[in-house]
């Protein structure tokens, strides 16, 4: 060989060996079965925390306590060149230098020819930091995401509540709302699932388009002043921060109350359905401070029980005069669920006559069912105070089912015991709950079927608003025709603007509520009004009940414009059945 290129070709071998040399990645060269022929010094750093008494000689010996299966692989790789493996992640188990976390090596390993193997070896250790940083910031955010709307939930509500809640108090107030739609589960029942999430898609979307951009102080590092979230059900939250007066959340408010209000078109169905607002805003409360993050939306989330109850579609701002209701209106749900349990729920019955043309009375015409609570410790509870709470807890379904069944039970006894002397028909008031209960419908069929009550000889009763709110509720009360069971349109009083829709409804009695019966005799105006309601119902075939009457001069007035029956303490107040029975026997020949 030329001196010359002699020359060349050693320092081409020196720059070889200065480039393994200085790599800064591991390279190792060996035989198939891992024997070591050539090892840089990156990699026998990189290797060397692996390695055992017997060195670093043979390379599938070093990484046998993290990659146990490499000899295997090898022998199964049966073409003369290509890569073994790529990425393979090691981990050393021993803290990494730079970062204090366990140090993570990276190996490929590549047949080079029949006989020859190179692998490459890599610190992975920031790499690894990375991706679980990623994955970690991914999970973080799917585990404030609510998975249907895409909005944040509760937990990024809490977290995004607990940053305002530390920062100093000043004339910058934040508010939170909470959001309910009044009609959701009447709707979710009756159209189905689908619709119900489709229609919460929507509302979600509605939300974040009537949210304009503001500043405030909701994420630290940003400028965001408002977020919107789903968090459970039906619920939706609105934080606004940067706000100078309340008036400001209360404009807000309205404004999506509004955009709420719209109909929505879902899968084919045209949907009306507003939301209730519940608004708690910090400078109200002096001790802003001390509070948690689930103290603030628990004081939202009574304002909007409260808003729900005034009727719905509507905002009500937080008082503190509101939590004690609600801690009042939780023991009684708590002790009224007990009282379900231990039977302490009982029936009376108030009796409604029938005024005869001939100036007479039958006393037996039939009753009206109501439910009492014996409370162990305050005695009679009267349903005023329970009720209500028994519907927004979801009790009165229950409630409704066992009040029938006694009833008709009843119904039955007293036919045994009286024969023609029994009063002829049973009525009983229904809830939204029960109407809106799926499968209810076969409950009333159950309950007929078990205590053989004949369903002619049954008055549900619905109130006058609940009967004309809509076609869902119309559409069951066809259902409980279709049993032959007798309805009645309770507390009926609004005026002609009913009037004009009577016919539209599938009732068979009219009773006029007693806010009309009890000024009959003063004022001339609701003996108009009175008048009117009997010549219509009794132009549909519609029998009439007057409610209330306490005076034999409000009697008069009922009698003279023919209403059919009457119920009111000028003939009983509501009695248990044994004492119903005694006041029937006490008036059985009586006639006025």
């Amino acid at each position: 060989m030329e001196p010359k290129v002699q020359h060349e070709a050693v320092d081409a071998y020196e720059a070889l060996v200065q480039f393994l040399y200085r790599a800064p990645i591991g390279l190792a060269q060996t035989s198939l079965d891992g024997t070591v022929d050539m090892l840089n010094p990156m990699a026998s750093r990189l290797l060397m925390p692996l390695a055992t008494a017997q060195g670093l000689d043979n390379l599938f010996d070093v990484l046998a306590p993290v990659a146990p299966h490499l000899a295997t692989m090898v022998e199964a790789f049966l073409e003369p060149s290509g890569m073994i493996c790529e990425g393979l992640r090691l981990p050393v188990g021993v803290p990494h230098a730079a970062s204090g976390s366990l140090q993570v090596l990276a190996l490929n390993l590549m047949k080079l020819d029949p006989e020859r193997l190179m692998a490459t070896v890599a610190d992975a250790t920031f790499e690894v930091q990375r991706e679980q940083e990623v994955l970690s910031r991914r999970l973080r955010s799917a585990a404030r995401t609510d998975t249907l709307t895409r909005m944040p939930n509760r937990e990024a509500v809490r977290d995004a509540l607990q940053h305002l809640l530390a920062l100093p108090v000043s004339d910058v107030g934040f508010a939170v709302l909470t959001l309910n739609c009044d009609r959701f589960r009447q709707l979710n029942d009756s159209l189905g699932q689908a619709v119900g999430d489709h229609l919460l898609m929507h509302m979600a979307d509605r939300l974040r388009g009537a949210l304009r951009p503001a500043l405030g102080r909701i994420e630290p590092g940003t400028q965001a002043g408002q977020l919107a979230a789903r968090t459970g059900g039906d619920e939706f939250v609105v934080l606004l921060d940067g706000l100078r007066g309340r008036a400001d959340a209360e404009r807000i408010a309205l404004r999506l109350l509004d955009a709420l209000a719209h109909p929505y078109l879902v899968d084919g169905h045209d949907i009306v359905c507003g939301a209730s607002v519940g608004l708690a805003w910090s400078l109200d409360d002096p001790e802003i401070a001390l509070r948690e993050p689930d103290d603030v939306l628990r004081d939202a989330g009574i304002a909007m029980v409260e808003a729900k109850r005034a009727g719905g579609n509507r905002h009500m701002v937080f008082a503190p005069s509101m939590r004690e209701r609600a801690a009042r209106r939780a023991g009684i749900e708590a002790e009224l669920r007990q009282a379900l349990v231990e039977e302490q729920l009982f029936v009376v019955y108030q009796p409604v006559v029938r005024l005869l043309q001939c100036g007479g009375v039958d006393y037996a015409a039939g009753v009206e069912a109501l439910v009492r609570w014996r409370h162990p410790v305050r005695g009679i509870v009267p349903p005023i105070d329970f009720i209500e709470v028994a519907e927004e807890c979801g009790l009165i379904g229950m409630l409704g089912d066992f009040v029938l069944e006694r009833a008709c039970r009843d119904f039955l006894d007293w036919r045994a015991r009286l024969g023609e002397r029994a009063p002829g028909l049973m009525a009983v008031n229904l809830s939204r709950a029960q109407l809106a209960q799926p499968g209810w419908i076969d409950g009333v069929r159950r309950i007929l079927r078990d205590t053989g009550m004949p369903p002619g000889c049954l008055q549900l009763e619905v109130t006058e608003s609940l009967a004309a709110q809509d076609q869902d509720i119309q559409q069951r009360l066809h259902d409980l025709k279709t049993l032959g069971i007798q309805l009645a349109l309770d507390d009926f009083g609004t005026g002609y603007s009913s009037l004009s829709s009577l016919h539209l409804l599938p009732v068979d009695t009219v009773k006029i509520d007693r806010s009309f019966v009890c000024q009959a005799d003063t004022s001339a105006h609701h003996r108009v009004l009175i008048e009117a309601t009997v010549k219509v119902a009794r132009s549909l075939g519609m029998t009439t009940v007057a409610e209330g009457i306490e005076t034999q001069s409000q009697l008069d007035v009922v009698r003279n414009h023919l209403c059919d029956k009457v119920q009111g303490y000028f003939y009983s107040r509501p009695l248990p059945a044994p004492e119903l029975l005694d006041w029937l026997a006490t008036h059985d020949a009586e006639v006025h």
